[in-house]
């Protein structure tokens, strides 16, 4: 008759359970790189999430820019809808209109400035401007 008996000794138990240690921490392992890249490559992933704040901060300043453009413009259209006064200056500088009773004098100045980027001497720069005469 054969006789089978099991050897139950600590190196052997050691040898069995190191075995399975190796197996689970193999297993863990992959379960952690399985839970891991969604977290960094997925849809709602950390890189996707960086990507989207550097797009939400540039059209945030880009709002930013377009309010400040949009209540300058209000200004204006208030002024201009408010009194004669932006009406006129608006005629006079942009479309270069004068009134019937002022005579358009314009000043040039032929000297050529002593260095570069000097501006020529003297009390004021050449300009433009209407000058009022008596009303007749």
């Amino acid at each position: 008759m054969l006789s089978i008996t099991f050897v139950d000794t600590p190196r052997v138990r050691a040898a069995n359970l190191s075995g399975f240690m190796r197996w689970t921490t193999w297993v863990l392992i992959a379960l952690l790189a399985l839970v891991q890249y969604p977290l960094w490559w997925g849809r709602g992933g950390v890189l996707k999430v960086q990507e989207l704040e550097r797009q939400v901060a540039a059209q945030k300043a880009s709002n930013d820019l377009l309010r400040e453009r949009n209540e300058r413009l209000e200004g204006e259209v208030r002024d201009l809808a408010k009194g004669q006064q932006a009406v006129e200056e608006r005629a006079r500088y942009d479309l270069g209109m004068i009134r019937s009773n002022e005579i358009f004098v314009q000043v040039e100045s032929n000297r050529q400035p002593d260095s570069v980027g000097a501006e020529p001497r003297g009390n004021a720069p050449p300009s433009a401007a209407p000058v009022k005469t008596p009303a007749p």
